[in-house]
């Protein structure tokens, strides 16, 4: 009973034969006032821990978008995108894959070209997305970093990656790298992504897998599980409730002031 009451504060009590119960004190909202001096406290909110816990879970597959940043017609990034797309859907994903040939660079045509319409789409639609690029000259693919400069950080209200979970990836023509997924996971934080811990990076991709383009048993292949692995569990521990996740203090602040400003405006 007490586990559903509000905020309740109990510590030590007995019950009536005589038990003697040690019940954890709930968290205290942070005291306002002249402690805090710079903080507006009409745009400060209290952590609610019930609304990290979703009332209604959604029970449709967790929907992935997998990027890959190569064009050659062998290209092991997209070997590798591909061999992780079988595991997510053997996980329970759906999976849709981008294929970057003729996406135009970024600012040389309109945001209404079929191919970055197709992106933004795709965008929209996922939960979770799976970054995989070559390393080259020590760093992700240009063709890569294109096809995330057309996602947009912001359209009007809505920020189409905000909250939404990220896996990144690399191919290395040489020994092992992690030049392009330490890339991959800045990018991720500037579009608000929640970029998972693990990674993968699979040294001589060449040598890695088969003619029929399919990978082969190594540990490479087995941290690409785990990785996948961490993405469908994080996706689906957070979509429910990511628009909590990312609310933030200082947006509600400025959203309260633009507020303010219009109605002294009408006034």
């Amino acid at each position: 009973m007490l586990g559903i009451l509000p905020n309740a504060q109990i510590g030590t009590f007995t019950k009536e034969d005589g038990e003697v119960v040690e019940m954890p004190k709930a968290a205290n909202p942070v005291p306002l006032g002249a402690e805090f001096p710079a903080l507006a406290t009409e745009s400060y909110q209290a952590i609610d821990v019930n609304q990290l816990k979703a009332p209604l879970r959604s029970t449709h597959a967790p929907r992935i978008l997998m990027l890959y940043g190569s064009l050659r017609e062998r290209s092991y990034s997209k070997l590798l995108t591909l061999e992780a797309a079988r595991l997510l859907e053997a996980m329970g994903a759906e999976v849709r894959i981008f294929n970057p040939e003729g996406l135009p660079q970024p600012d040389a045509a309109p945001a209404e070209h079929p191919k970055v319409k197709e992106l933004r789409d795709l965008v929209r639609w996922c939960e979770g997305m799976v970054w995989t690029s070559p390393e080259r000259h020590g760093a992700m693919t240009g063709i890569m970093k294109s096809q995330i400069d057309w996602i947009p950080l912001s359209e009007g209200a809505v920020r189409p990656t905000q909250g939404k979970t990220l896996a990144v990836m690399q191919v290395c023509g040489g020994s092992q790298s992690f030049n392009a997924v330490n890339q991959l996971r800045v990018l991720g934080r500037w579009m608000r992504l929640l970029t998972i811990p693990n990674q993968s990076s699979v040294a001589k991709a060449y040598e890695e897998f088969a003619e029929d383009g399919r990978m082969k048993p190594s540990s490479f292949y087995d941290r690409v599980v785990d990785v996948m692995e961490e993405l469908v569990k994080f996706t689906l521990l957070t979509r429910d409730v990511a628009p909590y996740l990312v609310d933030r203090y200082s947006e509600r602040k400025e959203e309260l002031a633009k507020i303010h400003a219009k109605r002294l405006a009408e006034m």
